[in-house]
């Protein structure tokens, strides 16, 4: 018998804990429970496979930005995993209400632990009861998967194997490929196809007897099995089962539809220049890609979540933008490389970005266009720049033009980051800063006053003041008193001396550096 969520809060266990459902409450009582872990790691979604109640400790998550928990839980429901139970306490009174909003909006059971109970126990009383339980799926998934191969052995088609699958899991079971179109399906004998769309109020209960496994072939993400368990069905088993018969859809994939070389050419061209493989091998894949060689490129990085769920978006988008594109997902990371059209490069760097700002993209999701490279040769420059881009722009908020974080960030809108990140090191960086900007920072420190953020603002603006008081909601005459204080502490206007572009390049920094 499954063993649910709901049971194992009210066991003696855990009661002592006072747990309290505080998001995706509808569906906890149908969630179904593969295992229990505990980490305080925040990256360990990459390491767990779907199903399991995570318990951890408050601590990490105190310490962590914002954007980092939101992250932390798209990518445990990217994962699927079963429920997130946190303890909360002196280093974290309450779960943040950014957490709460994002573990509703994946369908992600949130519990809030309210005493301190020790974890070991409470793993060791439950996984003892779902070993049992795993043992015999794992027996029931075995014969699933062995009778899928006697199926496809005798020249089966894609239907009559997943209806082995559906059968013996109890489950409605949809292969589709990577662009969504349906390859295979299949439903358990005597059940009648889809009734219609799902009532929005069931729409979380769907999810969670929903598992999705990707399916490769020969390295390249060829298709998505879906496995929708039906009433009374073991969501458990249908995943493992499902995670079972990924080879044998793979096989019968291959015999099928067997990727083109096209698409592994794509996929080794990226990580050849992901890796900073030499330049010949670049020459060699780039045609098999269908990239030539000597096209305009541009790089393109996702760090998401739901990386390999965007890649197939992705690649449409730079297909219709550009001439040929190639695209490779692993782990978080998504790296694409498009060629632009001879004597458009621009306009269509500029058409990608803007592309990137209307996609739908997991919360937590980023990303980055690098620089237009002449040539496969200069790619890995390109992946590189997009890369640091990210790293010295996601936690900026800078408000200038082409600056705004929308989701999508502009390397060329960082061209100054950038190169004082390659020329200079950590320490150097801030001795800059100091140089240049130091009497107002401490002006700042001193007083809590915001000139150095004033001071980048005016600079980025061109040193319009009246579009620096408007992007700042001041009225003018503040934004004049401010700029003389600015002006006194610098040692005067610097529009009629050689360090305007030096305090410019100053105040970038620091916007960095405060993050």
């Amino acid at each position: 018998m499954p063993i649910r969520l709901q049971d194992v809060l009210k066991h003696s266990t855990l009661t002592p804990a006072d747990p309290v459902i505080r998001a995706a409450a509808a569906i906890a009582a149908q969630t179904q429970l593969r295992w229990i872990h505990s980490s305080e790691v925040l990256d360990i979604a990459p390491l767990l496979g779907g199903g399991e109640l995570l318990l951890t400790g408050g601590q990490a998550l105190a310490a962590a930005t914002d954007k980092r928990r939101i992250g932390y839980i798209w990518e445990l429901a990217e994962r699927g995993v079963a429920a997130l139970a946190i303890e909360t306490g002196a280093a974290l009174p309450s779960i943040p209400s950014s957490m709460v909003g994002a573990a509703e909006a994946a369908g992600l059971p949130l519990i809030e632990l309210r005493k301190v109970v020790p974890f070991v126990g409470v793993m060791e009383a439950i996984n003892s009861l779902l070993v049992s339980e795993s043992a015999a799926h794992l027996q029931q998934a075995d014969r699933a998967s062995h009778a899928m191969a006697v199926e496809l052995a005798h020249g089966g088609s894609l239907d009559r194997i997943l209806a082995v699958l559906a059968e013996a899991v109890g489950a409605e079971v949809v292969l589709t490929s990577n662009a969504g179109a349906p390859l295979a399906s299949a439903l358990p004998a005597g059940h009648a196809g889809d009734a219609g769309p799902v009532p929005a109020s069931d729409a979380d209960q769907d999810r969670a007897r929903t598992t999705h496994i990707d399916v490769s072939v020969r390295g390249i993400p060829s298709a998505r099995l879906s496995l929708h368990t039906l009433a009374g069905g073991d969501v458990n088993l249908a995943r493992i089962a499902g995670n079972r018969s990924v080879d044998i859809l793979a096989l019968a994939l291959l015999q099928r539809m067997p990727p083109g070389l096209k698409e592994m050419a794509g996929a080794a061209l990226i990580r050849a220049v992901d890796s900073g493989t030499q330049n010949w091998r670049l020459q060699q894949l780039a045609p098999a890609a269908g990239i030539p060689p000597a096209a305009q490129l541009v790089a393109v990085v996702i760090r998401s979540p739901g990386s390999r769920q965007l890649r197939t978006t992705v690649e449409q988008l730079l297909d219709r933008v550009g001439r040929h594109s190639a695209s490779y997902a692993d782990n978080q990371e998504l790296l694409a490389l498009a060629a632009l059209r001879t004597g458009k490069a621009q306009e269509d760097r500029s058409e990608i970005l803007a592309g990137l700002r209307t996609l739908e993209l997991p919360e937590g999701s980023i990303s980055a266009v690098g620089p237009v490279a002449s040539g496969i040769s200069a790619a890995p420059w390109s992946l590189a720049e997009a890369r640091l881009t990210l790293d010295v722009g996601a936690g900026d908020e800078l408000r200038s033009s082409g600056a705004r974080l929308t989701g999508a960030l502009d390397a060329e809108a960082f061209a100054v980051e950038r190169m004082a990140f390659h020329s200079l090191d950590a320490a150097r960086r801030e001795d800059f800063v100091r140089q240049q900007l130091g009497s107002v920072l401490e002006y700042d420190k001193q007083r809590r006053s915001q000139l150095a953020e004033t001071l980048r603002v005016w600079l980025d603006s061109g040193c319009n003041t009246a579009q620096a008081a408007r992007e700042l909601h001041l009225e003018r005459q503040s934004m004049h008193q401010r700029l003389q204080r600015i002006f006194s502490l610098c040692g005067g206007d610097p529009r009629s001396t050689g360090r305007l572009a030096a305090l410019h390049l100053a105040t970038r920094l620091a916007a960095l550096h405060s993050e």
